[in-house]
Order: C-alpha cells, then structure tokens, then sequence
C-alpha cells in the first residue's frame, strides 16, 4: 500500500495551460497532463492506492468555489482525498473550516510563495491555530519555490516562529521541510512537532520541452542526505509525496525503495504514517 500525500491536478479545461505556465517558470517537465485522469493513469502504473491532492489558491473570492468543487466531485471518488483551499486574506475562515470538516475533508492547502504572504504572517497564524483548534490537518510549502525566484516566503525561520507563536498540532511542511534549505532545516527544524513530506526533494528535474534545465536542479537531495534528514527528524513523521505532476509516482516510489532504509523505515514512510496521520 502507498500513499501519495502531495499532488496536484487542475480542472481539465484549465489544465494544459496552468501546467504550461508553471513548467515553464519552473523548467521542469511534468510528468502527467495535470487532470484527475491524468494523476489516476499515473496511480495506476505506479501501484499508489491514494493520492491527497492539494489546490493552491491564489484569489480569496475563490476559496468556496474551489472547495464546493472539491466537495461535490473530488470526495466521493476512491483512492483520491482532496485537501481543501484557503487563502489569507479570505475573510471567513472559521466557517470555512467548519464547512470542510462536515463534509468529510480532513485538511487545507497553504502555499505561502504563490500567495505572496510570510508563513508566519498574522493572517496565516490564524488559519493555522483555527485549524488546530479543529483538530484538521494543514499542508503548507516550505522553503524555497523554484516558479518564483527571488524570496523565500516559508522559510525555517518562518516555520519556528510558527511553531513558538500556534503550536499547530497536524502541521505538514512540505518538501522536507524547506525545499533547497536542508541543511538548515536538519540542523534547526529536525525533531520539531510537525510532518515532513517527501514532495519534489529527490530525482531528477527534468527540464521542460525547449527550455535550459532549472538552475535547481543541482539542489536535490542525495539518497544519503534524504536517510539521514529522515532519521534525525523521526521516521514516524516523514510523508510520501511526489508533486505530482511535476515528479513521476513510479520513478519515486523506486527511488525511495532502492535508499538505505530498512523495510519497515520504507513502509512507514510510504503508506503508515500517512494512515495514521489521515485517520484512514
């Protein structure tokens, strides 16, 4: 069993466009066509039992569209669980959250560089300890984002300040932490209450069709630093994620099972601390 916790996908009349804008800022090839049947087919080859998809959204006026969307067409589908949206400076944020819960949906989203706001700002430390308080799962991007150069709205220093100010109880820091910041996150961040996910840390960066290849694409994470930064975190709280489309399932899940990690580090990483986290 395998449990991808980070992937995207995009509404299909939307879809070539969205993943050519992003591939294109990123120079990284994607994997899938960005559609729900794009990520399914992957799901498929690549043997995942569930993927957790995660929206970013980047206007406040479309946190309920999006989420009735999620609601209505994501949740009833096998082997798919859908996170919901929220934005800073969406005004209703308890409500929101409330909402999703009673419907079924067992976390939010939050994606600090595309919505041009600090991790540690107020507006977020509200979302986050409304989260908390009801007990829902936030998933945010940590580090640095390759689409969008220049500052790093996530940062280590922007999740301890997080951490001291909400003390989030389900907080999941995508891209181990702090994507290009590993150093920094193993010797500052490692150990702290909160999840890591794998998402986008490791493999190849694939430059995308008629681009240079990323100027990133050294950054990664070597299969030993990847082992160690889990082992000094705490393996019972690393989370397999690929970013899909933007890493390919199959590809990952080999990666990760050829690293030197014992059968039972790699089936916790893979699918039991997701079920734990997620309750499944």
């Amino acid at each position: 069993m395998i449990i991808d916790m980070h992937t995207h996908i995009f509404p299909a009349h939307i879809a070539a466009g969205a993943i050519e804008k992003l591939g294109t800022a990123a120079h990284i090839r994607p994997h899938t066509d960005g559609t729900l049947f794009g990520l399914m087919v992957s799901m498929q080859h690549s043997h995942i039992a569930c993927s957790v998809t995660q929206p970013a959204v980047t206007n406040p006026d479309k946190v309920e569209h999006l989420n009735n969307t999620l609601i209505q067409k994501l949740l009833p589908l096998q082997g798919i669980i859908p996170f919901g949206g929220m934005h800073p400076d969406y005004p209703h944020v308890r409500r929101e959250l409330l909402r999703l819960k009673a419907a079924g949906i067992k976390g939010i989203k939050l994606h600090p560089a595309y919505q041009r706001a600090d991790l540690d700002d107020p507006r977020y430390l509200k979302i986050l300890y409304e989260a908390s308080d009801l007990d829902m799962i936030v998933l945010t991007h940590a580090g640095v984002d390759i689409s969008v150069s220049g500052y790093d709205y996530a940062s280590v220093e922007h999740v301890l300040h997080v951490l001291k100010e909400v003390q989030p109880r389900k907080l999941v820091l995508a891209h181990m932490g702090g994507w290009g910041n590993w150093d920094q996150v193993e010797s500052e961040l490692a150990g702290a209450p909160v999840w890591l996910d794998t998402a986008f840390t490791f493999g190849c960066l694939d430059p995308y069709p008629g681009r240079q290849p990323s100027p990133y694409k050294n950054k990664v994470l070597s299969p030993e630093d990847f082992v160690r930064l889990s082992r000094r975190h705490g393996i019972d709280r690393i989370l397999f994620g690929t970013d899909s489309p933007w890493q390919d399932q199959g590809d990952y899940v080999m990666r990760l099972r050829a690293m030197d990690l014992t059968k039972k580090e790699q089936s916790a990483i893979l699918y039991e601390n997701a079920a734990r986290l997620l309750e499944l």
